[in-house]
């Protein structure tokens, strides 16, 4: 499914992998789709099945994390708001019902290990947004602890950019910043110590909150997938190298081969990259739900 259309619902929002669609005044219907984007581009190739892997693994995540954090699942199912019977097989594993919240202009980047613009923003300064580490880390190095590195959310086709923990605190206030700041990393210690013993490593992943009408914080959008996490088998990691990984990875590595100026239009995916990384997508899900 590269883009979903349904006859009953109004569509409010299509971003780069979810449609959202109004319920009622409290909420929404949100739709996985098979879309993969790269550099904030969205690619013209889906990924057979990734959108049902994506919900899969939101939902896995969503229910082992409720003693953590309050989360924006409804009681409602996508039979209770969708008629249609073959709109419903379409949407079969990759949508579900959520509440209606106020999302805040932050992602709540949590990374373990320095990897990414966090190792590029390291050699240059020695910290990772605001956050001084010790030097001489390689690529790929465990930190000594997990720190916070939230990026400020940018308007739509526009990149979202790494800033401090002080400015977070500006646009949420201070009280509210700590909570997301001490939520996203005790999320981030548990998940990491359950995707280790299922033989991954979550190098780095990225959460996204809400705040209902009382301001209680609420865990949102996707949670420690492929498309918002770094997954690394356990048996290929090795410091000082970029490991191969579960995400979407490969398809950057391809599209970094490529002449592009990483600006719509995106390039076709060759057949091969398409399957290994839907293969990626499902022995993610399988390793992390066993």
């Amino acid at each position: 499914m590269f883009e979903s259309r349904l006859q009953g619902l109004k569509k409010v929002h299509q971003g780069k992998v979810r449609d959202i669609y109004e319920v009622d005044a409290e909420h929404w219907l949100i739709v996985t789709t098979d879309r993969l984007s790269a550099f904030d581009v969205v690619l013209p190739d889906p990924i057979p099945d990734k959108g049902r892997v994506l919900n899969g693994i939101s939902m896995f995540w969503f229910d082992k994390t409720r003693h953590l954090v309050p989360n924006h699942l409804s009681n409602l199912a996508v039979e209770d708001v969708v008629d249609d019977p073959q709109e419903r097989r379409q949407l079969a594993g990759r949508a579900v019902v959520v509440k209606r919240l106020t999302a805040l202009p932050v992602e709540a980047v949590v990374r373990g290990y320095l990897i990414g613009s966090g190792y590029r923003d390291y050699v240059a300064t020695g910290e990772v947004c605001g956050v001084a580490l010790p030097p001489g880390l390689r690529i790929a190095d465990a930190l000594p602890e997990p720190i916070f590195t939230p990026a400020a959310k940018a308007p739509a086709g526009e990149h979202d950019e790494n800033v401090d923990f002080e400015t977070i605190a500006r646009r949420v206030g201070r009280e509210l910043a700590d909570e997301i700041r001490r939520i996203a990393l005790e999320i981030y210690r548990f998940a990491a110590a359950h995707a280790r013993e299922r033989r991954i490593i979550v190098a780095d992943t990225k959460f996204e909150f809400g705040v209902d009408a009382g301001g209680r914080l609420t865990l949102i959008d996707e949670v420690l997938t492929p498309d918002s996490s770094r997954f690394w088998p356990v048996e290929s990691y090795r410091p000082g190298v970029n490991p191969p990984s579960f995400d979407k990875q490969l398809v950057r590595d391809y599209l970094e081969s490529l002449p592009w100026n990483k600006k719509p239009p995106a390039p076709r995916l060759p057949a091969e990259i398409i399957a290994r990384t839907s293969d990626n997508y499902r022995r993610a899900l399988a390793m992390l739900t066993a």
